[in-house]
């Protein structure tokens, strides 16, 4: 099977002197110390691929897979739906939560949902709803490709980790490294490059990821891939390089109107995402270019299938709620409940300035048709759920998990 050539790693020499971290002891201190090479990562700006022919058919598939999947979630919703965009959003929230599992934080939907509206959750729901915003302000920023943008999303990822606030939307003045040690990057699996190396290289890279010349899914595996082999950040690299595959997704036009869930097909091999990684590093881009292929399939198959479950979801509310006055505010909150499917007052207030007396009328009528149940039992600050949204999404999760 043909490769697809990319300019490979370097190299440079440098010692590492390990310090006390209170729980190693002095003889594993001194181990830790000693000599190590880091990356010395190549400009890939002007890189030319040499395409296999097979390898280009297969990322042409899979790029009109999703181009097909973004159609089809704005056919099924309708281009002014009131639905589309908060599908749009629970969309998103998969991928981000999916990209978030791929670095081992699991979140349930409802933590989630719970985190979103401010609510007493998991600290993992809380780093997953930062890495939502890191998301959408790769949407917001798709038009413009450049550093900024991409410090950006990670400043708002790093907002949510209690203790990196200094790290957030700066580059790191540190040694960062791939494996098992905190203590030393003798024997990692990738050490990154040098610090004062890394504006030169995120420079060439935003350049790369302007061009307008190469096939998208193959500009967007090697650009993840490059991002990946620099980890520019002290810390949130992998889902902010996760973050930047859909900006370029959204730049070049691939997905228009809502989000596929990419990492749920990265999730589903992670061992195989990660050798894609270390094969690029090494010389070859087609481990990493089929992966993202892959997924991307998965992404368009699997991200269909979700959209139709939750506009039942919706169906089946709409269904209930069959004899209430049309005027009643109930029904501008079903579209909503897609993308918040637990929900309180104050989030009908913001999202539908509503006053807090129709607020909570409209709860009491969705309540009492069965579309949600309050779940506190509280007088004061009570919640609202819909089941079945959230059985939805979880079963979508639990699966990518099993696989």
């Amino acid at each position: 099977m043909d490769t697809l050539p990319v300019p490979a790693l370097d190299r440079e020499d440098h010692t590492w002197v390990a310090e006390r971290d209170g729980m190693s002891s002095r003889a594993r201190t001194a181990a830790a110390s000693g000599p190590y090479r880091s990356a010395v990562v190549p400009a890939i700006a002007v890189y030319a691929p040499r395409l296999p022919v097979d390898l280009a058919a297969d990322a042409e598939e899979a790029t009109a897979a999703l181009s097909r999947f973004d159609s089809y979630a704005r056919a099924v919703l309708g281009a002014d739906s009131p639905t589309l965009d908060p599908m749009s959003s629970i969309l998103l929230r998969t991928e981000s939560t999916c990209s978030s599992q791929i670095e081992n934080l699991t979140v349930g939907a409802r933590q989630l949902a719970l985190a979103e509206i401010d609510q007493p959750s998991s600290g993992n729901a809380r780093v997953v709803v930062a890495n939502v915003r890191a998301m959408e302000a790769a949407l917001e920023l798709a038009d413009q490709l450049d550093e900024h943008a991409v410090l950006t999303m990670q400043a708002e990822l790093l907002r949510g980790q209690r203790g990196w606030e200094q790290h957030a939307g700066r580059y790191r003045d540190g040694l960062v490294w791939v494996g098992t040690s905190a203590l030393t990057p003798r024997g990692a699996a990738h050490v990154a490059p040098q610090p004062e190396q890394v504006p030169a290289a995120m420079s060439d890279l935003v350049r790369f990821m302007r061009r307008d010349d190469l096939p998208v899914l193959v500009q967007t595996a090697v650009a993840h891939a490059q991002f990946e082999t620099i980890h520019p950040f002290a810390d949130g690299n992998g889902r902010t390089g996760r973050a930047l595959v859909h900006a370029l997704l959204r730049a070049k036009g691939v997905l228009r109107s809502t989000t596929a869930p990419v990492s749920a097909g990265l999730l589903r091999d992670t061992d195989g995402y990660v050798d894609g990684l270390t094969a690029y590093r090494a010389g070859d881009a087609r481990p990493i270019v089929e992966r993202f292929a892959d997924a991307s399939r998965f992404a368009a198959a699997s991200g269909a299938q979700l959209v139709d479950d939750l506009a039942a979801q919706v169906d089946d509310a709409r269904r209930q709620l069959h004899g209430l006055r049309p005027q009643a505010a109930a029904w501008r909150v079903i579209p909503h409940l897609v993308a918040h499917p637990v929900l309180n007052a104050n989030l009908l207030t913001t999202t539908l300035g509503l006053n807090q007396m129709a607020a909570q009328r409209a709860l009491a009528q969705l309540a009492d048709a069965g579309v949600l149940q309050e779940r506190t039992g509280k007088q004061r600050n009570r919640v609202w759920q819909h089941p079945g949204i959230i059985e939805v999404l979880d079963v979508y999760s639990q699966q990518l998990r099993r696989t």
